[in-house]
């Protein structure tokens, strides 16, 4: 029986598994993850966008949620300080990052929102063109001058999230021996019991916990909806995809965010396991599994979907036949097509680099993750960003982005919650963990939901 038990190995449940192995007195931990190695779905490189988001870029973001998300992203970079060189420089990339303002009113926008987010990043800079032709000069080169141009600058990093879930658990192996890690265990099923919970494996194998906590992204709805809760809520799965081109930009460059959708604007990152390449996307389309490139999962979306219920189907309609949300999805899947669809792509990278070519790009095979969502079908509402089902004894995590950026400080909240669940004495040192990895900004609550108060892109 074990007091606590993980399910999911990406990079939120291997920061939980980090937070209660070093900062509480809990007995007995484990950890199951249903591939042979951790941080292979959507904290896999290939399937994100390695952005360490903290809200400096991230036009959709208010300013009150940039306060929050600020040092929650951070504690990442300070975790990393207190590495070995060797693993902190193995998921952890310095990059200068920026995103830019075309045309009048995106122009307007960007000067609006730098004056209110210099207080909170005293090193940002608004650039003029002659600035950016120095920091990225495919960004002016063949640009039409009579165009304002402008961007929002700052130094921060690409994160390899899928190597930061190994590292995390194998750091925690080797301090914690006790602590239980399974790989190649799918859960098939979950029981409610007098004690806690009993989790039925497919590989026939049975584990007991007093506490549940998953964090298993879309699988979380899936799992928590076995035991009776979060059935109020749907998924609309959004698959994307990526271009690769020769290395056009220096750093990260996003574009700003149209506010009704909750996909991110196109933008170009040098590929941190791509040398040489440029990764261009997302596009967004509308693709009924839980996994990316795994048709296997659509049986399991359909499951956790609700699509038995014409509240479910409502609300679709509701959410998608949004004309700004439709022509948005119908434009997107015309991006599937064979040359034509790339074609139409470019012109979103020219928003970028003007002088890029059709030749210039190729679909990136194999990259690219899903973003599940969430749908409220009481309210035909979509549900923005990160979601949280707490029922007895058991936390449910739908984590997407900026889910693994801020992922010790949703453990840092969880492992509040897991103390009191256990009711045994059990402490968590949070004033050890806060004075090691965190530090709240002022005038910035450090108990607030980084999820839940504002909208952001996926």
């Amino acid at each position: 029986m074990y007091d606590v038990l993980i399910v999911g190995g990406g990079a939120s449940g291997a920061a939980l598994l980090h937070v209660l192995a070093n900062y509480t007195n809990i007995g007995r931990l484990g950890l199951v993850e249903k591939y042979p190695e951790a941080g292979q779905v959507n904290s896999k490189a290939s399937n994100n966008s390695q952005t360490l988001h903290v809200g400096d870029i991230e036009t959709n973001y208010s300013i009150e949620k940039v306060k929050t998300v600020y040092p929650a992203a951070m504690m990442l970079a300070r975790y990393a300080e207190q590495l070995p060189v060797v693993q902190r420089d193995s998921f952890l990339f310095p990059m200068p990052k920026m995103v830019i303002g075309v045309g009048e009113t995106e122009v307007r926008e960007l000067e609006t929102r730098f004056q209110a987010l210099k207080g909170i990043f005293p090193a940002l800079r608004l650039l003029t063109r002659e600035e950016i032709a120095v920091r990225e000069p495919n960004i002016v080169k063949g640009r039409d001058p009579a165009i304002p141009l402008t961007a929002i600058a700052a130094d921060g990093f690409a994160v390899d999230f899928e190597q930061l879930a190994k590292i995390l658990i194998g750091n925690v192996k080797r301090d914690h021996p006790q602590t239980d890690v399974f790989f190649s265990h799918q859960v098939e099923r979950i029981a409610k019991t007098e004690q806690g919970y009993e989790l039925h494996f497919t590989n026939g194998k049975t584990l007991q916990t007093r506490v549940l906590v998953v964090d298993a992204d879309s699988y979380s709805l899936l799992l928590a909806k076995q035991l009776g809760y979060g059935t109020e809520f749907s998924l609309i799965p959004i698959a994307g995809n990526f271009y690769f081109s020769a290395p056009l930009l220096n750093g990260k460059v996003y574009t700003v965010q149209e506010p009704k959708l909750p996909f991110a604007a196109v933008h170009g990152d040098p590929d941190v396991r791509m040398p040489g390449r440029t990764r261009w996307g997302p596009t967004a389309r509308f693709h009924p599994v839980l996994e990316a490139r795994n048709m296997r999962t659509s049986l399991d979306f359909l499951a956790s979907s609700g699509l038995n219920r014409l509240q479910t189907w409502f609300s679709f309609a509701a959410i998608l036949l949004d004309p700004v949300r439709f022509f948005y999805l119908l434009e997107n899947m015309l991006y599937e097509l064979p040359l034509v669809g790339t074609w139409m792509f470019l012109k979103h990278v020219r928003k970028i680099v003007p002088t890029i070519r059709f030749s210039d790009v190729t679909l990136a095979r194999g990259y690219g993750g899903m973003r599940l969502q969430r749908v409220d079908t009481r309210t035909r509402e979509l549900l923005l960003g990160e979601g949280k089902i707490v029922g007895d004894r058991a936390i449910f995590n739908m984590t997407p982005s900026p889910g693994a950026s801020v992922c010790l400080y949703n453990a840092m909240r969880d492992a509040s919650l897991v103390v009191k669940f256990l009711e045994d004495g059990s402490r968590f040192d949070e004033t050890r963990l806060k004075r090691e990895l965190y530090a709240p900004l002022d005038g910035a609550g450090d108990s607030q939901d980084t999820s839940l108060k504002s909208s952001y892109a996926s």
